[in-house]
């Protein structure tokens, strides 16, 4: 069956963004990072804005978690939790540099009193990590392991969330995180770069999804694949103009977003935006 553009619908969402005003690259935990590269603070900041902006103007919620001092990756919001249905399974981080981010996001939830916050045991990155597809299966959760997250914390996040979770092998560092690497198109469909994971997880992926978009290699280095969908709009890194003609021609609608100075740290669109499922 040809998709056409008009049976892409839209779902308005809400996410939490953090600005980057402390937002600089102090460290190398991924191997994007480079120290000698300069931040463009006031950039960034312009850029982030105009994502946040971006988001609002498509008709989605967006909330806003204060930057803290000594805490420059707080910009990648993304990484902080994983909701579902009004339960937050919190973050912890693999690197002390990141650590202190899990209670900024948790004091977050816990303020909004409307969330049942998990404090998690083993070490998770948050949407990082973790992909939802509520109409896959009857709710589904992708969950990457590798690098960052620990494969134990999948089951953690499953017995917490009540969705099961189909864990997945990362073996490319590029590729450290599964949100760089996969990314929910709509509620039951995803994009992958297939050479990100095992080819077990090869398998399982084209099992579970046959309709998939496929991303090249071209397309996951643009971080095309750190992207947020609406499930008709796809905001994505403005130079992935590749992965955007491919989701033109399956009939969703690309918005391109300028992340230069975000991408430093190993991030772009998705990495700056985590989606609150209450």
């Amino acid at each position: 069956m040809v998709i056409v553009k008009d049976e892409r619908m839209s779902r308005k969402r809400t996410y939490l963004m953090c600005p980057p005003e402390r937002f600089t690259v102090a460290y190398a935990i991924n191997p994007w990072m480079d120290t000698s590269a300069p931040v463009d603070v006031e950039l960034a900041l312009k850029q982030w804005q105009l994502l946040r902006e971006t988001l609002a103007r498509l008709g989605h919620t967006v909330h806003v978690l204060p930057a803290q001092d000594g805490l420059p990756d707080m910009v990648y919001a993304a990484n902080g939790a994983f909701t579902v249905d009004g339960t937050a399974f919190g973050a912890r981080f693999r690197y002390p540099q990141r650590t202190a981010e899990a209670a900024a996001h948790r004091a977050f939830y816990e303020e909004q009193g409307t969330w049942a916050y998990v404090e998690p045991t083993e070490i998770n990155e948050g949407e990082g990590d973790f992909a939802y597809l509520p109409d896959a299966y009857g709710g589904m959760i992708l969950a990457g392991y590798g690098f960052r997250t620990e494969a134990v914390a999948h089951s953690h996040a499953q017995e917490a969330l009540g969705r099961p979770a189909i864990s997945l092998q990362l073996v490319d560092p590029r590729f450290y995180h599964l949100d760089v690497a996969l990314a929910a198109l709509d509620d039951g469909n995803i994009a992958y770069y297939p050479g990100a994971f095992s080819a077990g997880s090869q398998r399982i992926l084209a099992q579970l999804f046959p309709d998939a978009l496929l991303a090249d290699e071209a397309d996951a280095l643009a971080f095309g694949l750190n992207l947020v969908s609406d499930g008709r709009n796809v905001v994505l890194n403005a130079e992935a103009t590749g992965l955007a003609a491919k989701l033109t021609a399956a009939g969703y609608t690309p918005v391109l977003v300028e992340l230069s100075e975000l991408k430093k740290g190993g991030g772009s669109v998705k990495c700056c935006v985590a989606e609150l499922r209450p």
